[in-house]
């Protein structure tokens, strides 16, 4: 099969993806590199749409207006006990991704997040664009995003015959706690700007 021909910037370009293909991420290096500028440029906010605690393992989530967050710790009244400086104290999940998830399913209207079982539900960012970001939610609580929050088998149990692989890519994020205090339901979640050391 020939290859795709490039055109005279062919160089540039096939430089671009290399550094693209193994740049750590995210991408802060190069304050000139295009990408790093695109994957800094998240000029919006956010809003704390939901917040659920998990009284004990396999109970339902009771869903609450407001929580205590402990600071590298986890939410005070759920049932998780993550270890200090743990990628995994708190979770979240897309609120955009709850409809998503229902018509895969045939589901009338969105998926209650509470049979989702994570913690905070998050509407007007891309959370999948702020793995190794820090962001605020409220005036208080720092959050630094750490990684996917992959599905279990149990939502095949809870949302039936090819729930799994509906969530899959939807399954939200993990979260470490860099700073705690109290969140609200409706509170603005910002993401932190980056302080570019000298």
């Amino acid at each position: 099969m020939p290859l795709m021909t490039l055109g005279n910037n062919s160089g540039a370009h096939i430089h671009q993806l290399t550094a693209l293909n193994f740049m750590p991420f995210p991408f802060f290096g190069d304050d000139k590199s295009t990408v790093a500028q695109l994957l800094n440029t998240l000029p919006q906010t956010g809003r704390l749409e939901w917040i659920g605690l998990r009284p004990a393992r396999r109970e339902a989530l009771l869903s609450v207006p407001e929580a205590t967050v402990e600071t590298d710790r986890h939410l005070l009244g759920d049932h998780a006990r993550p270890k200090t400086g743990g990628k995994r104290q708190v979770t979240l999940i897309q609120h955009e991704h709850l409809a998503s998830v229902a018509g895969y399913l045939g589901f009338d209207a969105p998926v209650d997040p509470g049979r989702l079982r994570r913690n905070l539900v998050v509407s007007g960012l891309n959370l999948l664009a702020l793995k190794n970001r820090q962001v605020r939610i409220g005036e208080e609580v720092v959050l630094e995003i750490t990684g996917e929050c992959h599905p279990c088998s149990r939502m095949e149990e809870e949302l039936g015959p090819g729930g799994y692989n509906a969530m899959r890519g939807h399954g939200g994020l993990t979260a470490r706690i860099v700073q705690g205090g109290l969140i609200r339901v409706d509170d603005v979640v910002q993401v932190i700007e980056i302080v570019k050391s000298e």
